[in-house]
């Protein structure tokens, strides 16, 4: 039986997802990172070959093929045995203030790789401050630990490298990215799930897998997880619920709009625009637990309009649809009843989500015609009525969310029926 499997590494930990070829779940299983916050190359080399080691002897002997989700905007660089030159930076890393200001002359207004979290920053600020005589390779998580599985460095995907600089619309690097010093060390980038070679003969031995095991161009954890959700039309969406409020929609047209903290992914023929508001789930844990949160919500009638008009922020601050970094959470007046307050904030965050999806149409995306809902909040049926009301659309919750899963499915159509 044919089997494809698919790796997520975030931020506390790896997971492994294999799926049949009508992308059934045949094996799950995890890892947690030695000392989480303090996660380092060697981890996750660690977790790789954990998670391998521990696949069952049938479906190893069976994988036909391999995709790497990973966290987008960490980045190392390495020599030419895919040994790292220095400690990784991982994507919240912020140090590189002067080279963002640096790309804010070379690259065009409002451009991505414009602040000092961007993979491109974190390029200038590595080969600044590393010796580079025995560097090879700058490369995302996801690259590396694929280089690791093939023995292959210099590969990447352009959902990865976006964030680095990579102009997905005309599918290279821009001139004024390769006229940077060190420009050599950027990876070829290719398609997620488009092949990059057989596992290496050494790994497929070591761990007993398939030696005809092809290994893919990865993508995102964030993309991973809106492949999992298993929509393909244009004009659908994933709304995750989580801590934050996170949307992604599937727009035949390509959208960016920094002003609103708005940008597109390639998405094969298509687009994933999104955006991500600094409301969601955080704000309700601030005021209630989880049980609270069930038991109130059975109280509040979803047809109904709630008087409140909240904008539920944990903080001072706002990303998407309002990109103001001094909004004002609004939370008052605060009714004594505590259902009463909760339809408060649940509207308001339902509010925020329409917004999101009508600002993202305002900006030429595909317009809205239905969402697929993922996170913890996904099991709020009050809240999706809620939700429903306001969106105007159907509104579903997801049956896969995990992005090893994602990664898996990437794997298999790259395999099967080419790439996404």
């Amino acid at each position: 039986m044919e089997s494809f499997l698919g790796l997520d590494f975030g931020t506390s930990g790896a997971r492994v997802c294999v799926v049949d070829k009508v992308g059934a779940i045949t094996h799950e299983d995890h890892v947690f990172y030695p000392g989480a916050a303090l996660q380092i190359h060697l981890n996750w080399r660690e977790a790789l070959h954990t998670l391998l080691k521990r696949l069952p002897a049938t479906i190893a002997a069976e994988l036909q093929s391999i995709a790497i989700a990973a966290t987008s905007a960490t980045v190392l660089l390495c020599d030419k045995e895919l040994e790292p030159t220095a400690p990784a930076l991982l994507y919240f890393d912020n140090r590189a203030q002067e080279e963002s200001e640096q790309l804010k002359q070379l690259a065009p207004t409002g451009h991505i790789v414009c602040n000092a979290s961007s993979g491109l920053a974190k390029f200038l600020w590595l080969t600044k401050h590393t010796e580079l005589s025995n560097v090879a390779y700058f490369l995302h998580q996801a690259d590396w630990l694929a280089a690791l599985l093939t023995g292959l460095g210099g590969v990447s995907d352009y959902h990865n490298a976006l964030k680095s600089g990579y102009d997905t619309e005309r599918l290279c690097w821009p001139d004024w990215i390769k006229n940077l010093p060190h420009a050599n060390l950027l990876p070829q980038v290719l398609a997620p799930g488009a092949n990059i070679s057989n596992i290496s003969s050494l790994v497929a031995q070591h761990f007993k897998i398939n030696p005809a095991c092809r290994v893919h161009a990865g993508t995102t954890d964030s993309i991973a997880s809106f492949i999992a959700a298993g929509v393909h039309e244009p004009g659908s969406a994933v709304t995750s619920l989580g801590t934050t409020l996170v949307l992604k929609l599937l727009s035949e047209q390509r959208v960016e709009a920094a002003q609103y903290g708005v940008y597109s992914h390639r998405f094969g023929d298509l687009w994933l625009a999104g955006g991500a508001s600094n409301a969601g789930g955080g704000v309700l844990r601030q005021y209630f637990g989880d049980l609270q949160i069930d038991a109130l919500s059975q109280r509040i009638d979803p047809a109904i309009d709630s008087q409140l008009d909240y904008y539920p922020l944990p903080r001072p601050g706002e990303r998407f649809p309002i990109n103001d970094p001094t909004l004002t959470p609004r939370l008052t007046p605060r009714p004594a009843d505590d259902v009463l307050f909760l339809h408060g904030l649940l509207q308001g965050l339902s509010r925020i989500e329409a917004a999101g999806y009508t600002k993202l149409a305002e900006l030429g995306a595909s317009s809205l015609k239905s969402v697929t809902t993922t996170g913890g909040g996904a099991k709020n049926k009050v809240w999706e009525k809620i939700r429903e009301r306001l969106l105007g659309v159907s509104v579903a919750v997801a049956d896969h969310t995990e992005s090893a899963y994602g990664a898996a499915l990437l794997g298999k159509r790259g395999l099967l029926i080419g790439n996404l």
